[in-house]
């Protein structure tokens, strides 16, 4: 099997949608298969979908980005984020878009160019789940 990585680094400024952002980034650098590396940065707007699938909250302040992770794949990002408010309680969930950076987000991803990632319709979950290739 080929091991093969590539990085991609880019920093985002005020006003940037993050989920966007990453999305327009896998177009630009024509990635089928990636992950999130790491992404530190600060949040005006955040919007997470909850636990639940469905609940979607948008909280506006300042959230400073702890974690982001998730799968990356040409059509779809499947990321999950977790923040801190200024007092450090964190909240979680499904990154949504909107989430809008407030200062900057320094954003690190990886491609794996010998494999193909897509996402397909599973009745079980009733969500379209990572098919690797």
């Amino acid at each position: 099997m080929n091991s093969q990585v590539s990085p991609i680094a880019f920093r985002l400024t005020r006003g940037a949608d993050l989920k966007q952002s990453i999305l327009a980034s896998i177009h630009a650098n024509a990635i089928q298969a990636g992950c999130v590396a790491s992404v530190v940065g600060c949040l005006s707007t955040l919007s997470l979908r909850l636990a639940d699938g469905h609940s979607v909250v948008t909280l506006e302040g300042a959230y400073e980005i702890i974690t982001v992770s998730g799968t990356l794949t040409p059509d779809h990002v499947h990321l999950h984020l977790s923040a801190a408010d200024r007092e450090g309680k964190m909240i979680g969930g499904h990154l949504m878009e909107g989430s809008i950076v407030s200062h900057t987000a320094e954003v690190c991803l990886l491609s794996f160019p010998a494999m193909a990632f897509t996402r397909a319709f599973d009745e079980d979950t009733g969500y379209t789940e990572l098919v690797v290739n």
